[in-house]
């Protein structure tokens, strides 16, 4: 019969520290287990990750790909499922600010596209960047309104005047 103060853990399942530096006796006497000379062997003698004893780490050897734009404009999709969600109480005109308010956007995007999956059951105002056709006829069918806000273009830079 198995008592609590009969049990005990199977032969093997834990193993006595490594007592460096503590003499002959403790059977890691002399070099504490750490080999005789070498790098890993002296005090703070560590590698930095990644490093490959000299020969040229693989983080340099593979060429580097794409690029960042750092010009990149970022769309916030919402489907018109998406609206029908919200409150037409406490909204009454939806646009990037109001979505992002109502916490149906998250993160930082430029412009708003609306899409047409779904059905909208209550007539909202809704001023987007870019609006599917599907969307505009579902909009104004549930006797809501809708404005295309203009995508504003890039300031075009000046070309240098040369002097000769």
């Amino acid at each position: 019969m198995i008592t609590l103060n009969t049990i005990r853990k199977h032969p093997g399942a834990t193993t006595k520290n490594k007592r460096l530096g503590r003499g002959a006796g403790s059977g890691l006497g002399q070099t504490s287990g750490k080999g005789d000379k070498g790098q890993l062997a002296r005090t703070g003698g560590s590698v930095r990750p990644g490093f490959e004893g000299g020969q040229m780490p693989l983080y340099r050897r593979i060429p580097k790909r794409g690029f960042t734009n750092i010009h990149r404009r970022t769309n916030a999709i919402v489907n018109l499922a998406d609206l029908s969600r919200l409150d037409p109480k406490t909204i009454k005109e939806v646009n990037l600010e109001s979505l992002t308010q109502a916490r149906m956007i998250k993160g930082t995007f430029d412009r708003l596209t609306v899409l047409a999956t779904g059905e909208l059951s209550h007539p909202f105002s809704i001023k987007a960047h870019r609006i599917s056709d599907a969307a505009q006829a579902k909009i104004t069918k549930a006797g809501g309104k809708f404005e295309l806000i203009p995508i504003p273009c890039g300031k075009k830079r000046e070309k240098k005047n040369k002097k000769k």
